[in-house]
């Protein structure tokens, strides 16, 4: 599965996509654990203590928030595409 990440995200991973094998059907907070096993610093990037996505934080899958979806517990698979946006600034 591709991974896009944007903005600050791209620094810590160190480019435009990250591949990660999954399990087809897993949920996109294990996905993001994966992630977060390959670049540490994503962690607190992403959450909370508690495992909750930080506001202002995007997952997309294939061009949807998880908000409007099952959250972190959407099920993703190899095929789909996923896309990281850190909160922005800018005036």
């Amino acid at each position: 599965m591709d991974i896009k990440v944007f903005a600050n995200f791209r620094d810590i991973c160190g480019g435009k996509i990250v591949s990660i094998n999954i399990v087809d059907g897993d949920s996109i907070l294990n996905v993001l654990k994966q992630l977060i096993s390959r670049f540490p610093e994503m962690k607190e990037e992403l959450f909370t203590e508690a495992y909750e996505l930080k506001p202002l934080n995007h997952v997309f899958i294939n061009g949807k928030n998880i908000i409007y979806l099952d959250g972190l517990d959407t099920k993703v698979y190899q095929k789909d595409l996923v896309a990281l946006f850190p909160p922005v600034a800018g005036g």
